[in-house]
């Protein structure tokens, strides 16, 4: 036996058997025929998880609702589903706020968007799901509401351009860097020459016909001047360390005291300059006299 639900209205009532069909019947107080396509919108809005509480209020004469289609917008499903989570927000705050700022109710299920509300907060609702779908955060929208909401609350700004107030944001595009052209090979018709396998390499060398023995002789000799030649090459840089530089022979010239004194000035002077302070004559001979008197 199914269970009936019952959902009446003034001018409607609606039957929901548990089964999945829902049937609408008029009653005598029905003046208004719209009311049939209002009820076609509420079975809509049922059949995609809306609240009852929420889909009811589509009976209102104010209020309407649309279902945003979002399934085809993207190709790949990662990126929808990014896309998609992006318009619900973290622990559904983005979502929330939309809500708020529209005064609409916003359901995001499957490939579809549920909006209830107001005719102007749907048309806004739609705007911002499909820019979002459109990699368009939908920060910027919920940026440019809040602006709106206290633009409308100030009474001089009324009858004015609110285009001075409104963010304007640019996409911008970057360009990829492009891959390299890999350079064409020329057409043969011939397929490569095959690579000689190492039965055939045996064959050539003579060693596929040695008897197991001789083989793992040859082999062992191979191994033995390998390591041979290994260690010889590390004695070598092991030596090299050990090499004395060769020493060159140009004699050292001795540099005379009045040069070893016109370096010191120099010095000195460029140190002051660097300080701030410019040193006078008569500073720079008592310099001169103070080193020549230590140098004696």
């Amino acid at each position: 036996m199914s269970r009936k639900f019952w959902i009446s209205t003034e001018s409607a009532v609606f039957l929901i058997s548990r089964r999945g069909s829902m049937t609408v019947k008029t009653t005598r107080k029905t003046v208004d025929p719209y009311i049939i396509l209002k009820s076609r919108d509420l079975i809509k809005l049922l059949s995609r998880s809306v609240p009852l509480p929420q889909a009811v209020k589509i009976l209102d004469d104010d209020k309407a609702c649309d279902i945003i289609k979002i399934g085809n917008q993207v190709r790949n499903k990662e990126i929808f589903v990014k896309r998609r989570q992006r318009l619900i927000g973290p622990n559904g705050n983005t979502l929330k706020a939309l809500e708020l700022l529209t005064k609409c109710y916003i359901l995001v299920q499957g490939n579809t968007v549920a909006t209830v509300g107001s005719f102007k907060g749907i048309k806004k609702v739609r705007e911002i799901v499909l820019d979002c779908l459109r990699n368009v955060h939908p920060v910027y929208h919920i940026k440019e509401l809040m602006i709106r909401r206290e633009l409308e609350a100030d009474e001089k700004l009324k009858n004015e351009s609110w285009d001075r107030f409104l963010p304007k944001f640019h996409k911008k595009n970057f360009k990829k860097p492009k891959a390299p052209k890999r350079k064409q090979k020329e057409y043969t018709p011939f397929p490569p020459e095959q690579m000689p396998s190492k039965v055939d390499l045996q064959l050539e060398s003579g060693e596929y016909f040695l008897k197991p023995e001789e083989r793992v002789r040859r082999e062992a000799e191979k191994k033995k001047q390998m390591q041979n030649e290994n260690s010889a090459l590390k004695q070598e840089k092991r030596k090299a360390a050990f090499i004395a530089p060769d020493e060159s022979s140009k004699p050292v010239e001795a540099s005379s005291p009045s040069q070893d004194l016109a370096s010191l000035k120099e010095r000195i002077s460029k140190k002051a300059k660097l300080q701030g302070t410019s040193l006078s004559k008569a500073k720079k001979d008592s310099v001169s006299d103070y080193i020549s008197k230590n140098a004696k």
